[in-house]
């Protein structure tokens, strides 16, 4: 009987079939060759460009790679007369289940595609994004990887850096460092921003151009509290910082001025 049928199916229908065989396989070679061309267009397209992270390449070709193979197996399917709206229905289901599910990670993937084509820093840049401040070392998939200044090995979600500021110290070529000196009252603030000047200006890494800023920022019932403001690299930021720091406290003792002090108000007695 299962004999019969076999003969009775080709006799009728195996030229048919045969011809879709054939056609199925021609179609999967040339699928093949054109999803094959089509990755290599593509990934010469993003190594021209390069602004996308390689990682990022990678990944995007692969994703693509398995859309177009999963369009020419749909494509195959149809060619033997199976249904394939089902299908995808079913495939857009599975996919909107676990678009659900994964709803986090994407918004971290898609945020983290948005920050390789915008650029707002590259790995070495010291940043402060996601509430951390620190120098990059991978800008990932997910999630970008930060060093801090305490030396902190610190993973920050893609999307919680794209949602909010971002400063990046290293775009430009120099950062003011600001520092303040407070003088007693008795000192002439004038004669103590005459000497800092050469001392500031004699510190390693600060610039020339555009020169330190000091100058009385306010004034405090101690004395004149002056802004001591040298420019410097994002490199030598710290360095010229405390070495600031020292000059302000060298400068001061070798000129003798007192420790600033806050005034006490006479106390009224009763007789």
């Amino acid at each position: 009987m299962n004999t019969e049928a076999i003969w009775l199916f080709l006799s009728t229908q195996g030229a048919d079939f045969g011809l879709k065989i054939l056609a199925a396989i021609a179609a999967w070679v040339l699928g093949r060759w054109l999803i094959s061309i089509a990755l290599r267009v593509f990934s010469a397209a993003l190594e021209r460009g390069k602004r996308i992270d390689s990682t990022l390449a990678t990944y995007l070709r692969s994703i693509l790679g398995v859309l177009l193979n999963l369009v020419l197996i749909l494509a195959i399917l149809d060619i033997f007369g199976v249904k394939t709206t089902s299908f995808a229905a079913l495939l857009a289901g599975a996919g909107l289940a676990i678009g659900t599910a994964w709803g986090g990670l994407l918004t971290h993937f898609a945020a983290g595609v948005f920050m390789q084509v915008l650029r707002p820093f590259k790995v070495g840049d010291f940043v402060q994004a996601g509430g951390v401040t620190g120098t990059v070392t991978e800008i990932g998939l997910f999630g970008t990887t930060i060093n801090t200044p305490d030396n902190v090995h610190t993973l920050v979600g893609n999307n919680t850096i794209f949602g909010g500021a971002i400063q990046n110290y290293s775009t430009l070529a120099f950062r003011r460092v600001d520092c303040l000196a407070k003088v007693a009252n008795s000192v002439d603030p004038l004669d103590a921003i005459a000497r800092l000047r050469p001392a500031i200006a004699a510190i390693p890494n600060v610039l020339d151009k555009p020169a330190p800023d000091i100058e009385i920022l306010q004034f405090t019932p101690e004395g004149p509290l002056l802004c001591v403001r040298p420019y410097c690299h994002t490199d030598h930021y710290w360095q010229v910082y405390f070495d600031t720091h020292k000059a302000v406290v060298a400068t001061f003792g070798a000129a003798g001025y007192p420790v600033p002090e806050t005034p006490i108000a006479p106390r009224n007695r009763e007789g």
